[in-house]
């Protein structure tokens, strides 16, 4: 029986070879040192996001072992083992790792084992192997002070190998004399202060965590109870309907989040060898939040905090997905940006648009839910995404002068998009506009101006046009000569009294009757009415630089107060013989007409509503005496 010790060693990557000049210059060459503990608090502090990934690092050297013996034994039926050895609490608890795997010859231990950095994978095909960086093992050291393994190579007359390492940077081997069979025991013995990470359930529920797609029989053995943690997931599955597929993809995602979402859309993506689930959520969700995934390598879990997977615009699903080919990063909790994670990346994002097409072919009310929940940050990125913009525009709800409708439905019905971009002038216009047979869009909520406008950038055959209220008017119906010499005194008076206000006065018949009069105002008035405003507040300087700014407005400022022929009550005005009647009235319609369209009042327009009603009150008082004294 032979026995040794040493030290472990790192692997050092050579520069090309120097010139003779340079190497006597250069002085004598060094091996790197490496300090075992400070590597292991630099795993455990930074590259790892905690002690438990010792476990996945465990599983994950297991499974690449038996997948090695695979390759020369496509029959052999392997198996993954862990007894977790219970104590009475005078020795620490001992965690126990068998596998049936490929084994390690005794060079191999020193070379593989015994080199941080050094991987049996290295070199080869590792397209079907998990680990990739040698230092797997390493992890073990997070929770013990030494790792004890047992292997024995499936090579012909290969004998069976201790390896004893220890966290001061020393090793054993030694050959043994009872030879087992082919494959490799891990003994973990917990060090003080790690015993949480030893507890029967822990190790129970991380193997499960981290192994249960694992295609490999894994059972965890406590005493005298075995638990089989390995199940399919569910995109491996073969379903009868549709339904029964979202039904059950539905319920994998509440078992894995505890959350009930919305939808489940299938996933695939050749390039990184992808399949999974991504999960529409069922709460509204930001373009800035930060969407983090279950992800994943050859059905080890890598990571449930990868957000490199999908594109920038599918912020509103949460995936779990499985990757054969994507390249991990060295703390195996992430995928490395290159190529085939961009062509991934596109492919899974064709998968999302092909899913709500066919939603929106088949399942209209499916997607509905999906927009309905999410329009708005869907329409904040439409903005800034073209081809995301062309995808989802058409389905987008908008408020219209006719109802609720989607932008396909109004572009089906209307060849020019017609708007208004403020909310207040919307609800100003939106019945008169009803009542013409004109379908208005409402474009004041948020991003909507936006994207109408960006609508002819995107198809380059659409018309639009961005409606200024004061020309809603030139569709209302002229009076005839007749009726404009009965209403000639109204207009007349309705100037004067309301000239003070920049505002003139027109009579024209339009739709619904019930509405007396339509305020109308042009973008340069209503400029012009936020600078009065402001100047109500302001100090006689600002006042006057307010001033100078509204100079250049003043020829171009519109703002009309239209009366309707078709309401009663504007004809009785006409007819009106007490002018001071009159004019009350008509400053009483125009602050009605200012309120009714959502205008904030000026200082002297609250004014005159306030001398307006007293006004009606006195008048309305004074004729009750008087009809009183006749009596």
């Amino acid at each position: 029986m032979l026995s040794m010790e040493s030290s472990l060693t790192i692997a050092v990557v050579r520069e090309p070879p120097l010139s003779p000049s340079q190497e006597y210059n250069m002085g004598s060459e060094h091996h790197f040192q490496v300090d075992l503990r400070g590597m292991i608090d630099l795993l455990s502090d930074h590259l790892y996001s905690g002690p438990q990934v010792y476990i996945r690092e465990l599983l994950q050297n297991s499974v690449d072992a038996v997948t090695a013996r695979k390759k020369i034994e496509p029959d052999y039926s392997a198996s993954i083992r862990l007894e977790v050895i219970e104590t009475d609490g005078s020795s620490p608890p001992t965690l126990v790792m068998t596998d049936d795997g490929i084994g390690l010859t005794e060079e191999e231990v020193h070379q593989f084992l015994s080199t941080i950095g050094k991987s049996t994978k290295r070199g080869i095909d590792r397209s079907d192997f998990i680990g990739q960086f040698g230092i797997g093992l390493l992890s073990a050291f997070v929770v013990c002070e030494q790792v004890v393994v047992i292997t024995r190579s499936v090579k012909p007359d290969s004998p069976s190998i201790e390896w004893k390492a220890r966290n001061d940077g020393t090793y054993t081997v030694r050959i043994l004399e009872h030879q087992g069979e082919p494959g490799t025991q891990v003994y973990l013995r917990c060090k003080p202060g790690c015993h949480e990470f030893f507890e029967p359930e822990f190790i129970v529920n991380t193997a499960k965590h981290f192994g249960a797609h694992l295609p490999i029989p894994i059972t965890i053995s406590v005493g005298e109870d075995r638990t089989l943690i390995n199940d399919t997931p569910p995109w491996r599955y073969e379903f009868a309907s549709e339904q029964m597929q979202l039904e059950r993809f539905l319920q994998y995602g509440e078992d894995v989040f505890g959350v009930r979402f919305l939808d489940a859309i299938p996933l695939s993506a050749p390039s990184g060898g992808v399949e999974g689930i991504a999960f529409v959520m069922p709460h509204s969700s930001s373009t800035a939040t930060r969407r983090k995934h279950r992800v994943y390598l050859k059905n080890m879990l890598l990571s449930e905090d990868a957000d490199n997977l999908l594109p920038d615009w599918a912020f509103f699903v949460k995936c779990v997905v499985n990757a054969k080919d994507l390249r991990p990063t060295a703390a195996r909790e992430g995928f490395y940006e290159d190529q085939y994670l961009d062509a991934t990346r596109d492919e899974l994002g064709g998968c999302i648009r092909q899913y709500l097409v066919r939603l929106a072919n088949e399942h209209r009310d499916r997607l509905n839910r999906i927009i309905d929940l999410h329009h708005l940050p869907i329409k904040g990125l439409a903005v800034e995404d073209d081809e995301f913009y062309e995808m989802f525009v058409n389905w987008l709800p908008f408020e219209t002068s006719l109802g609720t409708m989607t932008l396909e439905e109004y572009r089906q019905n209307n060849e020019v998009v017609r708007y208004v971009s403020s909310r207040d002038q919307f609800r100003q216009v939106s019945s008169v506009a009803a009542a013409q047979d004109i379908c208005l869009i409402n474009g004041g909520y948020v991003y909507d101006d936006e994207l109408l406008q960006k609508l002819p950038l995107v198809f380059p055959n659409q018309q639009i046009e961005k409606i200024d209220v004061s020309e809603l008017t030139q569709e209302f119906t002229d009076i005839t000569l007749e009726e404009r010499e009965e209403v000639f005194d109204l207009i007349q008076v309705g100037n004067l009294v309301l000239q003070p206000y920049q505002c003139s006065v027109d009579v024209r018949k339009y739709e619904p009757a019930n509405l007396p009069t339509l305020y109308t105002i042009n973008e340069a008035g209503t400029f012009m009415r936020s600078i009065d405003q402001t100047k109500d507040m302001a100090n006689d300087l600002w006042s006057g630089v307010l001033d100078s700014i509204s100079e250049s407005q003043v020829s171009i400022a519109n703002a009309q107060l239209c009366l309707n022929y078709h309401n009663p009550l504007v004809r009785r005005l006409a007819g009106l013989k007490d002018r001071e009647l009159l004019r009350r009235a008509l400053e009483m319609l125009y602050v009605q007409a200012l309120l009714l369209g959502h205008y904030p009042l000026k200082a002297a327009e609250m004014k005159l509503l306030s001398s307006g009603l007293l006004g009606l009150i006195e008048q309305a008082v004074d004729k009750q005496q008087e009809e009183e004294s006749d009596e």
